[in-house]
């Protein structure tokens, strides 16, 4: 009887085993956590980073959780940009804003890479084998200027550089060594972005070039600065001068009118500062007096249009870096007459210069030009043996 009623009772409900099926999981959860905790506090276990003490121990211990290591794969894992490992700039800034305090630490004390992503190569060649620093960066003063000149291809140059990941550069002109020099080389450096070990800053004032100054106050300032020269043919870069003038003021006299300081006897007028800047020659012999020729490289601005990745490799050794940028992110704009970037810094969409750049120039009198010329080739001549490179403006 016993058993009949016992064999009559109805079978386990499903809500039975769901409960059962949540305590268990809870239970699992709660002995991972307590051996987490017990591994988190033991004082035997190894730890990649120097021991620091008061507020940057507790940040150290902070950077061992799973978001400070989500962080660090953020910081390298731009490494396979362009087939090279760059470290991403816009992961440089801390998600957390908590810990976006850059503290002062030595230089001894680093954050170690995950070993997965070096086992990967997901780790910058810049940084692998290395440890990689702390915080976001710091603000330097520039190790590489590019001091010319007005219309001769500066903005495209500082553009296509600052695709390289280990170049950071100022977009506006500071205008430091040449209109705001009183202001100090602290008011200077304030205005570059942080950069980390091994990037290079760099700001660009065509106008530095024809400065009689700004050789004396870059060499106080670092007597190891690279300087970029872009030139270009003379006379099409007085043309382009004149033309950008023209967009300002519409008013203003004819070319040839201020060409000549008299048209009948063919004398130049070379106070104006369209003619006065591409007498090259005589601007660099005030550099030299400073810089030796070593330190100084120039780039042709035509070769800039027709092989934009010729000139750029160029500019990749003189600085020590290496050669990322190559013909493979440029495309030609037929529209602009100018080459363009695939992918500008930052973006993923293509990038070309603004509308200001390649306006088209007025007609000037052949005469004229060729008066220029004929003014111009001295000058050239004695700039082609001082650089030891022929740019073919007489051909």
């Amino acid at each position: 009887m016993a058993f009949s009623r016992i064999s009559k009772l109805d079978p386990p409900s499903r809500g039975i085993f769901r409960k059962a099926a949540v305590m268990l999981c809870s239970l699992l959860t709660s002995l991972f956590l307590l051996h987490c905790l017990a591994d988190r506090s033991s004082t035997t276990s190894p730890s990649p980073v120097k021991a620091a003490s008061g507020r940057a121990a507790g940040l150290f211990e902070d950077l061992r959780s799973l978001r400070t290591k989500r962080l660090v794969y953020e910081w390298t894992a731009g490494s396979e940009l362009m087939g090279y490992g760059a470290v991403r700039r816009s992961s440089l800034v801390l998600a957390d804003e908590r810990a976006s305090q850059v503290l002062e630490l030595p230089e001894e004390s680093y954050i170690l890479p995950p070993p997965d992503l070096v086992a990967s190569r997901k780790v910058s060649p810049r940084f692998a084998g290395k440890l990689s620093p702390l915080g976001e960066g710091s603000k330097k003063l520039p190790q590489a200027l590019i001091i010319g000149v007005k219309k001769g291809g500066t903005r495209a140059l500082l553009e296509f550089l600052r695709v390289h990941p280990d170049i950071r550069a100022v977009g506006a002109e500071p205008h430091f060594f040449d209109r705001n020099y009183e202001n100090g080389l602290e008011w200077y450096r304030e205005l570059m972005p942080k950069t980390l070990e091994g990037q290079i800053t760099m700001e660009k004032t065509p106008s530095y070039f024809v400065t009689r100054e700004a050789p004396a106050r870059i060499s106080a300032m670092s007597r190891d600065t690279k300087l970029i020269v872009v030139v270009r043919d003379p006379v099409t870069r007085a043309i382009s001068d004149y033309t950008q003038t023209l967009s300002k003021k519409p008013d203003i006299p004819s070319f040839e009118s201020l060409t000549f300081k008299n048209r009948t006897t063919g004398l130049i007028d070379t106070s104006w500062s369209a003619i006065q800047i591409g007498i090259y020659a005589k601007h660099l012999d005030n550099w030299l007096q400073y810089f030796p020729m070593e330190q100084i490289l120039f780039v042709s601005g035509e070769r800039l249009i027709s092989d934009p990745a010729g000139e750029l490799g160029r500019v990749q050794d003189f600085l020590g870096l290496k050669r990322i940028i190559t013909d493979k992110h440029f495309y030609f704009n037929q529209t602009k007459g100018f080459p363009c970037l695939k992918k500008a810094e930052g973006s993923s969409k293509p990038h070309c210069l603004g509308k200001t750049k390649g306006r088209t120039h007025p007609n000037i009198d052949p005469e004229v030009v060729q008066r220029l010329r004929d003014f111009y080739r001295p000058f050239n001549m004695k700039f082609y043996q001082m650089t030891g490179r022929f740019f073919g403006w007489d051909d």
